[in-house]
């Protein structure tokens, strides 16, 4: 339920503000994009500023929801997961779904003529992610989302936090550059 969640919010938030920003609420995705040439430096670094205060807000509201700041859905390895893999086994999760994500996002939004299905592309593709990833590190692949909780939740979230900054954002560079790579060879047949 968790993952159709995510999936289902990330959908319905394509659809009514991607054509206002390009629903650019996660830093891997702006990373991915501004590495294939489709957004500023400027614009990710300002995107980044508001996709990481939203992540500290959204993380603000539910502490207050819920009088507490213990469970807000933070990343986490090792014993904090029913899985236990060590940060390096994380780090490695963390990459292969932000890329499946990425590459995903990237691909369905590089061609006008798939603007209609990209909100759904994107959104199933978050919940297979979320799927998959859940047991192993609670899925993050968004930078933003998992520093708010652990900034808030502090002790372990936050020292683990890290691995859910960088790892997704490797996965959006080993994402952007595949699909350049790709794109460079159906060009040259």
């Amino acid at each position: 339920m968790i993952a159709l969640v995510f999936g289902l919010v990330i959908v319905a938030m394509a659809y009514s503000i991607g054509n206002i920003s390009g629903c650019h609420i996660n830093p891997a995705v702006s990373f991915g994009m501004w590495l294939s040439g489709r957004m500023t430096l400027k614009d990710m670094l300002l995107y980044w500023a508001a996709q990481f205060l939203g992540g500290i807000a959204g993380a603000g509201v539910l502490s207050a929801v819920f009088h507490s700041s213990a469970a807000l859905g933070q990343n986490g390895f090792g014993a904090t997961m029913p899985i236990q893999v060590g940060w390096v086994g994380a780090f490695a999760v963390e990459v292969v779904l932000t890329f499946v994500f990425v590459i995903a996002i990237i691909g369905v939004t590089s061609k006008p003529e798939f603007s209609g299905v990209a909100g759904i592309v994107i959104g199933l593709t978050l919940t297979l992610v979320h799927i998959f990833g859940i047991p192993f590190t609670g899925t993050s692949v968004n930078p933003a989302r998992s520093f708010g909780p652990a900034l808030l939740a502090g002790g372990v979230a936050i020292g683990q936090v890290w691995v859910f900054i960088l790892a997704p954002l490797v996965g959006a560079a080993i994402a952007a550059f595949v699909y350049k790579f790709l794109s460079a060879q159906k060009a040259d047949k």
